[in-house]
Parts: structure tokens; sequence; C-alpha cells
């Protein structure tokens, strides 16, 4: 007898129950099953609630006894409830959406919203639109109407911005469907994409200012109301923050910048261990593929030293759960910052001048040099962090400063 679940072909790794685990306390499992399998679990009706996702969202339908006016609206479904042998199907994606909007403070009442993508997600929020009075509604695909050629040419009025359409998705981060500058008349940004937790097109939003969210809002807020079905009871609404939090904290990574010699990787080691993850030292990545720094300063020069450094970059950047440290120059191209913010926290870790180690760093050839490049690159830290730490004290105090930010910052 399965109590609750997620029923898929395949699930790999899922943040589901971690986020059911928030809601309440009963079972919540994955079930990767093929055709035959799910034929099987549906007919003979042994579960109390379950989870659909692709590609079994309409191929469940069948086996309901009733369906809701989400499931009509949209086409499929993405939450069953086994009541006393009656399956009732309904789509909770819808006000998943609906809430994370609501929460970004992004309306669709009276404008005129541009939804990328076709497929299911491009459904949910033309449904979306039609429920809040959208005034436009344009949806754009490869091969459709309107497509990606003619989008900006007849589109540019665009009020609010859908991404619908994997684009931008781990593993191939960074990767945009539009060019938001394209659009003067935004007043909101919603990429149902997760994984990485900012998009480029999010993080163009932010750059831009302007309201925007990300999947995660809706992968939380369509579980809760899908929890709520499941145990027949209220669950409190803060219970979403909770469950966003939860999940934010686990796979942002820590990424700490500053000055070199300022004590990156002996903090970021403490703090792995701390919080049960992998380190990894940039500088040390990068000399395991081109050898010692000094080597390749004196062959290459800097410009070919910040090549293989952003292609490091690029490589740890995209993934989750770790603890970064940055060589002290990683801030000087606009790239490795977007690629570290993208699914990271960012500490600026910050020591007197005076302090800084210099051994075996080939730019820290004296104070008056320290001086002139912390000149150069303090405003690009003070950009790219979320919140600094003063290494001035202990290593403890510094860590529990990096500790108090990380967490403050992770579940904003």
């Amino acid at each position: 007898m399965i109590e609750f679940g997620l029923l898929g072909e395949k699930l790999g790794h899922s943040y589901s129950p971690q986020i059911h685990r928030v809601f309440g306390d009963y079972d919540y499992q994955l079930y990767p099953v093929g055709e035959e399998e799910l034929k099987r679990i549906l007919t003979e009706k042994q579960f109390r609630g379950l989870n659909v996702t692709i590609p079994y969202k309409q191929a469940v339908l069948p086996f309901c006894d009733e369906i809701s006016d989400s499931v009509r609206l949209i086409g499929s479904a993405n939450t069953l409830v086994n009541r006393h042998g009656k399956i009732r199907a309904d789509n909770t994606d819808l006000p998943g959406f609906l809430t994370m909007i609501e929460m970004a403070g992004i309306s669709l009442t009276g404008k005129k919203v541009i939804i990328l993508g076709s497929g299911g997600t491009s459904l949910t929020a033309q449904a979306a639109c039609k429920q809040q009075n959208a005034r436009e509604t344009v949806v754009v695909s490869r091969r459709g109407l309107v497509n990606y050629d003619t989008l900006y040419a007849c589109h540019a009025d665009a009020e609010v911005l859908i991404n619908a359409t994997p684009v931008g998705m781990y593993p191939h981060n960074l990767h945009s469907p539009v060019n938001l500058a394209a659009f003067p008349r935004l007043k909101g940004v919603a990429d149902v994409i997760y994984n990485p937790a900012k998009t480029a097109l999010i993080l163009d939003a932010e750059e831009q200012h302007l309201p925007h969210t990300d999947g995660l809002r809706m992968l939380v807020a369509q579980a809760w109301h899908a929890a709520r079905q499941f145990l027949g009871q209220d669950i409190p609404a803060q219970k979403m923050n909770e469950a966003y939090r939860s999940v934010r904290r686990e796979t942002l990574n820590l990424v700490l910048t500053g000055m070199p010699g300022c004590g990156k990787s002996t903090l970021g080691r403490e703090m792995a261990q701390r919080l049960g993850r992998t380190f990894v030292d940039l500088d040390v990545e990068i000399e395991k593929i081109a050898g010692p720094i000094p080597a390749i300063f004196a062959a290459q020069g800097e410009a070919g030293f910040r090549d293989i450094e952003s292609r490091v970059v690029e490589t740890f950047g995209k993934e989750s759960g770790l603890v970064i440290a940055t060589g002290g120059g990683a801030i000087l191209r606009k790239s490795n910052v977007r690629t570290l913010r993208q699914n990271g926290v960012v500490a600026w870790v910050q020591r007197p001048i005076e302090q800084l180690s210099q051994e075996g760093r080939p730019l820290s050839t004296g104070i008056d040099a320290l001086r002139r490049m912390a000149d150069t690159r303090t405003p690009l830290y003070q950009a790219a962090a979320d919140f600094f730490v003063r290494n001035t004290g202990t290593v403890t105090a510094a860590v529990q400063q990096l500790w108090e930010g990380f967490n403050e910052a992770a579940g904003s």
C-alpha cells in the first residue's frame, strides 16, 4: 500500500520528499515506474495520494472517477487523491503558479503577457492568464504563429514574460531564450526552471531591477496545495516559506570572494565541515589542470590565467551544495560573477591590507600593489556579494559570521 508519493518515468533527484516533510509527518516516496506498473497502481487503487509528473500527467486521466475544473482547463493532472476507492484528479500546478507570481508581486491582470513555450507548463501559464484577466496572451514557440524570429518586431510591448521552456535548465546553464532588453515595458519576469536557482533570464531581470521569480516557488506551492488534499486538512501558508528555505539552504553554494590572502580557503574548509559539504578551492582546481599558478602567469600572463580561471568557474558554478573559495581576481570578469551567482550565495571576506598573506601570489608584490588592487576590486566585491564577513579575529568568529550570513541569505 502506497501512502503518498510521486509517480513518473525517470525521477532522478527530486526535492519533493524534502518539501513534503515540512508539510506533515507522513511517508512520501518516489516511484519511478513504467506504463504497466502505472496501470497496476491506478487499477488496484492501493494508495492514498499521488503526485504525477512527466510523462503521465494525461495518461492517468482514464483511471480517475472525478476530474477537477483545473484538470479540464489544462488537460492534465498532477495530483491524485484516493477517497474510499474513488480517485479524484486535480492540477495543483495552476494554483501553484498563481501563488508563485503573487509572492513575487507580479500581476497578470490587464497586462500583455508573453509565454515562451507551448508544452504542458505553457498551458498552465495560459490558464493563469485567463483566470487573472490578462489583456493579451501571446504564446511563442519555434514553429508557432509567433516564433522567436518575429517576437521582437511584433511584441516588444510585452509587460510580463514567462519562460515555460527548458532553455537555461541544468546542465545547459546560462542560456537565455530571449533578450530582456528588447522589452522596455516589462513589469515582471517568471521562469519555471528551478535548477539553477537563477537562470540567465532571472539574472537579467535582477540586474534590471524587475520583479522576478524562479520555479522553486511554484514547485513548493503546488506541493502545498497537493498536501492539503492528501491530508484533507489545512496547512499553514508559512510552511511554504519554510519548505522553500529548506531546499534553497541545501542546494545553494556558499561562494567566498575577497582579496588574495584574506583567508577564503581557511574559512571555506571550516564552513564546509560545519555544513557537511564538499569544499572546492578554485585555485587548487586550476593547478590540477594547468600547473602552479606562478608558472601560468609566467608563461601565459594574467590574461591566459583568467581564461583558465573562467573555465574552472564555469565547471563548479553550475553545481549545487558546495562551498567554493574563489581566487581574488575571479570577480574581474562579469561572466564569472553571473556564473557564481546562478547557484550561489556570495560572501565577501574582508581583511585589512596589512594582514593579507602575500606568499606565492603573483600579483601581491607589496603593500602598495595590494592597495592599488584593493582600489580596483573593492567595488566589484561589493557588487557581487550578498553579505560580507570581517576576518580580523579568530577563525571561529569569522566562521560564525559566515554561518549566520549564509543562513539568512539562503532563506530570502
